[in-house]
Formats: C-alpha cells, structure tokens, sequence
C-alpha cells in the first residue's frame, strides 16, 4: 500500500508515521531494523548498553540489515550521554530522540547533524522544546508504559493541546497499538504516534518471552504506575515487587530508601530473565489491545493497513 504522508514521514524520511520508542534493554539493533525497513522508524536504546562501542556495533549491525532511516535514544538525566552521543554523530544516524531530562544543552550539540525528536508530556514542555530546536516532539500520556508526566492527562486530551501549543509535527504517544490509534492520533492534530509497549511484544525484541507473554496476558487494568513519590512517575506490569515499591512509598519511604528498589538491575531480572514478580516491568494500557506476539515489520505494516481500512469507513460516513 501506499504510505501515509504527514510532516513526520517527511521529516524523517519514513513511509508511515510510526516510531518506536526507545525501551531501555529492549530496543537493540534487530528490533530497530526491523521497524525501519518496514517503514516505520526504528531506535536503538542506549539505556543498558555497555558504552560507547557497544552503540557503535548495534548502528552498524541495523546497517548491514536495512538503509532506512533509524534512530537512537538517549534518557537524560540517568546516565552521561556523552561518549555515547558522539559515537552516534560520528556514525551519522539520522535521528536522535532525548527524554527524560532538559535537552537544550544536547540540542545545541546536535544541531543540523539529525533530527531531533524530544520526549514531553504536556504543552509546556513541548514550547520549550520548540524553543531549544527540537524538529519534532512526542507526548506521552497517561495511557503510557514507562515514565509519564506528573499529571493524569490522558492522551485525548493532552494530544491536541500540544498541538495547538506549538508549530512543529507532534507524535502522539501512550495508549497507541494498532491502526485505529494511529487514525484517532492523525484525527487529534498529531502527525504520527510514538509505541512502546506493543514493540515489546514483537519476536526481534531484546526481552523475555515471560514479559512478551505477560504482555499478551495483561489488560489494563493490569498495571500500575511507581515512583511518584520520586516526582518521576513510571507504568509497569503489576507484581508483587511493584506493589512493595508502592506500599513503601505510600508509607512514606524516604527517596533513598525506594531508590534501589528502582535501579536498572532489578528491571533487568524481568526484561531479561523473565522473573516478573521479583522485578518491574514497564507496560502501558495499550496491553488490552496487544493480541499476540508478532514480527515487528507485521506490526507496522497491520498498523497502516488498519488505518488506511479506518479511514475508509469514517469516508462513508461523511
């Protein structure tokens, strides 16, 4: 089928307006490239890598599967980006994504050497985002797996008050997982949606087939959000070690006490050893629409079909 063109594809060089979300140990090199050569973009995740040259071989191993273009994502805030972030422009990838921290200083750094997509919850966050450079932002609602805003605005409503806020193209992120979220984001003003959670649940991504399968299992009514207490709320599966970092924090566990209950290694043990009630794993409420465990190509390119099939029918209607 034809592709679906908004500023986003235009931007970023990709035929549907689809990105996949930069999730921590999970997005490596297979599961980039296989959401770019199906015309979506793909991103590696540096949060869990080991340096620098690890991020190296993970761009030039998504090169030497497709010439699309992808992306990498760096989490401000928690790590020192830096060595990782010029291995990144030396290589030449096309798109860097910034979360989780204020990405002014980065931007300037990156300016002109890549497009530039900034993570934010919220139009106020979006504005300066515009204002520092970013070409593009995505906002994550409340809907979301893994780190939120620190309010309660669903995507519905927090989607076109982002777009009305600022001029450049808005990807809609949290709760989006099939072709009917694509065309509602589309309907809400954005150019594109921004996926997790039903990136997980594909066979090329770096994660065990407990959290894939748990994944499939869940509905959203299972999970719940962590870390509130820390000012940085986070989606997770429900288990029981999530419900202990809840219990303490609403005991009111001092910020040192919950921590290292949060680190990366504890969500490791379930990303990458399947051991779900001793970890967290983040989820978002788009698990009630995630059917089965696919090809992350089928995901994209079922996305753009359904869309395609949706607006067909709102058409007719008119």
């Amino acid at each position: 089928m034809d592709g679906i063109r908004t500023r986003v594809t235009e931007q970023l060089g990709i035929r549907y307006p689809i990105v996949q979300g930069g999730l921590a140990r999970v997005a490596k090199a297979e599961l980039c490239a296989a959401v770019s050569a199906a015309g979506g973009l793909g991103q590696i995740a540096t949060a869990g890598l080991d340096g620098a040259e690890a991020l190296r071989a993970e761009i030039r191993k998504v090169r030497a599967v497709t010439d699309k273009p992808f992306g990498v994502n760096f989490p401000l805030g928690r790590m020192d980006i830096t060595a990782m972030l010029e291995v990144t422009l030396e290589e030449k990838v096309p798109v860097i994504a910034l979360t989780a921290g204020n990405p002014a200083p980065w931007i300037k750094r990156i300016a002109g050497a890549a497009k530039i997509l900034v993570l934010i919850a919220g139009p106020e966050l979006a504005k300066k985002a515009e204002a520092a450079g970013a070409d593009m932002v995505a906002t994550v609602g409340y809907e979301g797996g893994g780190h939120l805003g620190r309010g309660d605005e669903t995507s519905l409503v927090m989607v076109p008050r982002v777009v009305r806020a600022v001029s450049i193209p808005v990807l809609a992120s949290g709760g989006f997982a099939d072709g009917a979220g694509l065309l509602a984001a589309l309907a809400l003003g954005a150019e594109g949606v921004e996926m997790g959670t039903r990136f997980v649940a594909t066979v090329e991504a770096h994660a065990h087939a407990n959290y894939k399968e748990a994944l499939v299992a869940a509905q959203p009514a299972g999970t719940m959000i962590i870390k509130r207490s820390l000012g940085m709320p986070g989606r997770t599966l429900d288990s029981a070690y999530a419900r202990q970092i809840v219990a303490r924090e609403a005991a009111g566990a001092p910020a040192e006490e919950i921590v290292p209950l949060i680190a990366g290694t504890v969500n490791a043990l379930g990303t990458d050893e399947g051991r779900l009630e001793e970890s967290f794993v983040w989820a978002g409420q788009s698990v009630g629409l995630i059917d089965g465990i696919l090809p992350a190509g089928e995901v994209v390119r079922r996305m753009a079909e359904e869309a395609r099939a949706g607006m067909t029918r709102l058409q007719a209607a008119f």
